[in-house]
C-alpha cells in the first residue's frame, strides 16, 4: 500500500518511526481523551515500548494487566506498519472461536475506526474445520433426517449450483453463519481432511476457497488463531512444492495475543494423527484403479494388520481415565504389531513405485495415498523408537485415532518462525513467572527478546470482592444455584472440563429453568453464544474454554463462579511435562493452575466502571492450596465454610 494511506503525513525531514511516534503521542494524549477515553499512563508506556520493537524488528514480551488497553496499542502500530511495508500484519489469538471478539461491534478495531475516522481492512482467516464442506453436506443429508441440514442448504448461495456469474462469487460457509447447529451437528458437515479438495468438482465455488482468496487480499490486518498460524508455518513449504499458495501471505509483523499459550499450538500443529477408519478409506482409492493382483493382496493384508494393530493399542490404552486423551502402554504386543504394519507399508510403497511406471493409477489418487502412508510410517517410527514423543489414543463414536505429538518444539520454532527479521509481539496479562520471562522464551526457542511488565490500572479493592467457598460437591451445587438465583445481573460459570460442565448441566441447572436464560458452550457457535449472553443482561453463560479472551463489560458479566481449581488434566501431554521436571506439582501443575485461575478472574473487571464478585469453590483436597491462591488474588478474599 502507499504511504499516502498512513493516518499521518510523512515529510522529508522525518523518518517513518519518528512520524509514527508523534502520531501515537497525539492519539493517546489528545485525540482519544477529547473523544471521552481516559488517559492511561500504563497504555502510553506500553505504546512507546512497542515502538522500539517495531523499529528494531525484534521479539517483544508485552505483559500488561487487564484494563491497560494493550490491544488498542498493538493494533495502532500494526495497522501503520502494515501500510508502511505494504504487507498485512497478522494477529494470532489463542482460540479459533475467539478471533471474532476482536472484530465485534464493541471491539477495539471498531473503536479505532470510529474514534480516529480510520477505516481498517481487517479479515478473518479461520482453520479449515471452520468451513462448510459441500461434498460432506451432500453425504450427510442423504443419510440424515435432521431438518437443520435443510436450513444449511437454504443458506448456500445460488452461484454454488451454477446460477450466476463468477463475478457474483463471495465468501460463504463460515461456521458463524450457522449458529443454530451445535458442535456435533457441525462436525458432520464441516471440512473433511480426507476430502480430495483439489479434485473436487465444486472447489472453485467452495466457501473455504473463496474465504482464502478474500483474506489473502487484506490490506491491514489478518486475524487467525495460534493453531492456524502454526499450521501455516508447518505446511507452507509443502504447499509451495505442490503448486499451492501458503495458508497465509507474508506478514509485516505478527502479534500473538495470549502469547503464553503458543507452545501448545506449536505442538498441536506438528501432531501426527492416524485413524482406525482412515487407512481403509485411503487404500480404497488404490483398489478402484487397475492395479496388479499382488498389490491388491498386499492392500488387503495391510488393512487386516492395521486393524490388529489398533486392537492391541486399544487393549493397552488407559480406559479408566476420564480424560479425552488416553495414555498407551508400550506393551510388547503393541510394538510387535507396529513393526509388522511398518514392514508391510514399506513394501507397499515400493510396489507403488512399480505401479506408477505402468500408469495404471490416477496420479492424484497415488499422491494422496503415498502422502498418507508416509505419515503413518512416520507415526510408526516414532512409536517404535520411543524418542520422547507424546502418544495417546482418542475415541470418537466407533472410530479411534492414534495421536503422536513432539514433546519439544523450540528448535523448529527457532528456525522456522523467530529467525525472520520482523516484529513479533507477545501480548498477555500473564507472560512471566515473578517478572522472569525465561521460561516462555526457552520453551519457544527465543534466544533474544525485549520485555516489559505493567500493572492493571484498575482499583480492585473498590470494584471486586472475592469469596472462597470450602465445601464438598453436594453443598457446592446448592450454593452455586443460590448465588445464581440471588444475583441480579449476568453470571459466568467456568468449569475445568466439558465433563464438569455436563455434570452441572444435567445435575443442577434444571433448578434455574424458567428463572433466567442459560447458555452452554457447545450448543451453538461460540461467538454467537457470547453475543447473546452480552445482550441479555440477566443471563448465565457456562463454559469450559472461556478462561481467556472473553471480554464482556458491564452488568452482563458481574459475577464469575469458578467451579473448581483449573489444574491440568491427567493426560499424556501433561504427564510428559511432569516426567521431565524434578517437582511436577510445583513446576507444572501449580503454575498452570494459578495462571489459568488468574485468567478466569480477569474476565470480571473489564473497564474502570465495572463492579462484581468472584466465587471460587475448593474441595477438601484443594484446600491445601489456599495460601498459594490468596497470593495471586487482586484483593483479600472472604473464606466461607458451611
Amino acid at each position: 500500500m502507499s504511504t499516502k494511506s498512513l493516518p499521518f503525513p510523512l515529510t522529508g525531514d522525518q523518518s517513518f518511526y519518528e512520524a509514527l511516534g508523534d502520531w501515537i503521542g497525539d492519539v493517546f494524549y489528545d485525540i482519544l481523551p477529547e473523544k471521552g477515553l481516559e488517559l492511561r499512563d500504563e497504555q502510553i508506556f506500553m505504546a512507546f515500548q512497542l515502538e522500539q520493537a517495531f523499529k528494531k524488528k525484534s521479539i517483544m514480551f508485552a505483559e500488561a494487566g487487564v484494563g491497560t488497553g494493550k490491544t488498542l496499542a498493538y493494533l495502532l502500530y500494526s495497522i501503520c506498519f502494515a501500510r508502511y511495508t505494504g504487507k498485512p500484519a497478522i494477529i494470532a489469538c489463542s482460540d479459533e472461536t475467539l478471533i471474532e471478539q476482536l472484530v465485534k461491534k464493541t471491539g477495539d478495531i471498531h473503536k479505532i475506526e470510529e474514534l480516529l475516522d480510520l477505516p481498517v481492512d481487517v479479515r478473518l482467516a479461520k482453520s479449515r474445520e471452520q468451513y462448510l464442506c459441500l461434498q460432506k453436506l451432500d453425504r450427510t443429508t442423504s443419510k440424515s433426517n435432521d431438518e437443520a441440514f435443510d436450513d444449511v442448504y437454504e443458506q448456500i448461495p445460488e452461484f454454488v449450483y451454477g446460477k450466476g456469474s463468477m463475478t457474483s462469487f463471495y465468501p460463504y460457509g463460515d461456521r458463524k453463519e450457522f449458529p443454530y447447529l451445535d458442535d456435533d451437528q457441525w462436525k458432520q458437515i464441516n471440512y473433511d481432511p480426507l476430502q480430495d479438495c483439489l479434485s473436487c468438482d465444486v472447489r472453485h465455488r467452495c466457501g473455504q476457497t473463496l474465504n482464502r482468496e478474500h483474506y489473502r487480499a487484506a490490506g491491514d490486518l489478518i486475524i487467525c488463531s495460534h493453531d492456524f498460524y502454526m499450521e501455516h508455518i508447518w505446511t507452507k513449504e509443502a504447499r509451495k512444492r505442490e503448486g499451492q499458495l501458503p495458508l497465509l501471505p507474508e506478514a509485516s509483523a505478527v502479534i500473538f495475543d495470549e502469547g503464553h499459550l503458543l507452545e501448545f499450538a506449536a505442538q498441536k500443529a506438528l501432531t501426527y494423527r492416524t485413524s482406525l477408519s482412515n487407512l481403509a478409506v485411503i487404500l480404497d482409492k488404490l483398489t478402484s484403479n487397475d492395479i496388479r493382483e499382488k498389490t491388491l493382496y498386499l492392500v488387503d493384508r495391510i488393512i487386516e494388520q492395521h486393524d490388529e494393530w489398533f486392537a492391541s493399542i486399544s487393549k493397552h490404552a488407559d480406559h479408566e481415565s476420564t480424560a479425552e486423551r488416553r495414555g498407551i502402554e508400550r506393551h510388547p504386543e503393541v510394538i510387535r504389531n507396529s513393526k509388522i504394519v511398518k514392514a508391510s507399508i514399506d513394501q507397499l510403497l515400493e510396489e507403488l513405485v512399480f505401479e506408477s511406471e505402468l500408469y495404471v493409477i490416477n496420479e492424484y489418487d497415488l499422491k494422496i495415498v503415498e502422502e498418507y502412508l508416509e505419515q503413518v510410517l512416520f507415526s510408526l517410527k516414532l512409536f517404535i523408537e520411543d524418542d520422547g514423543a507424546i502418544i495417546w489414543l482418542e475415541e470418537s463414536g466407533q472410530d479411534e485415532t492414534l495421536v503422536i505429538m513432539p514433546r519439544l518444539v523450540e528448535d523448529i520454532l527457532r528456525e522456522e518462525v523467530f529467525s525472520k527479521k520482523i516484529p513479533y509481539i507477545f501480548s498477555s496479562a500473564t507472560l512471566s513467572v515473578k517478572e522472569d520471562f525465561s521460561y516462555l522464551a526457552n520453551s519457544l526457542g527465543i534466544d533474544h527478546n525485549d520485555a516489559f511488565s505493567v500493572e492493571s490500572p484498575f482499583n480492585y479493592e473498590e470494584t471486586m470482592d472475592v469469596t472462597i467457598h470450602l465445601m464438598d460437591e453436594f453443598e457446592k451445587g446448592e450454593k452455586q444455584i443460590e448465588l445464581l438465583q440471588r444475583h441480579p445481573a449476568g453470571s459466568l460459570i467456568l468449569f475445568n472440563s466439558k465433563e464438569d460442565q455436563d455434570l452441572y448441566r444435567f445435575g443442577s441447572s434444571h433448578e434455574l429453568e424458567g428463572q433466567t436464560s442459560m447458555y452452554f458452550e457447545g450448543d451453538e457457535e461460540i461467538s454467537t453464544l457470547v453475543e447473546k449472553f452480552q445482550h441479555d443482561t440477566y443471563s448465565i453463560l457456562a463454559s469450559h474454554h472461556l478462561w481467556e479472551g472473553l471480554d464482556v463489560p458491564g452488568e452482563s458479566l458481574s459475577q464469575v463462579i469458578i467451579d473448581s481449581l483449573p489444574f491440568p488434566p491427567q493426560d499424556p501431554v501433561f504427564e510428559a511435562k511432569r516426567k521431565y521436571v524434578l517437582d511436577p506439582v510445583q513446576e507444572v501443575d501449580l503454575p498452570y493452575m494459578l495462571l489459568r485461575l488468574q485468567q478466569g478472574i480477569g474476565r470480571l473487571i473489564r473497564t474502570s466502571s465495572d463492579r462484581g464478585s468472584i466465587h471460587i469453590f475448593l474441595s477438601e483436597e484443594d484446600q491445601k492450596w489456599l495460601n498459594e491462591i490468596t497470593k495471586i488474588l487482586p484483593v483479600r478474599p472472604r473464606i466461607l465454610q458451611p
